[in-house]
């Protein structure tokens, strides 16, 4: 959140300032820039989206549990529900 923070107010802001106001390191802020996601942070981007597009396809009017079952119906993997 911090790296991301530093990202989005480069043009404003020296790197060096806000790493020393939010105490991060300026490395680590570089590091974070060339690093790509890792496949979890992919995953909860693409599940996040998919959700959006249903939320707005349902009028923004679903709750989580018909969100749910809709993305169920449409086949999502990740929603299977456990086995008990």
């Amino acid at each position: 959140m911090r790296y991301a923070f530093i990202k989005a107010h480069r043009p404003r802001f020296s790197i060096r300032t806000m790493c020393r106001m939010l105490p991060v390191h300026p490395s680590g802020f570089y590091a974070w820039l060339k690093k790509p996601f890792s496949k979890r942070a992919s995953e909860d981007q693409r599940q996040t989206e998919m959700l959006q597009e249903a939320w707005q396809d349902s009028g923004k009017v679903y709750g989580y549990r018909k969100l749910h079952d809709d993305l169920r119906d449409q086949g999502s993997d990740w929603l299977q529900t456990p086995n008990r």
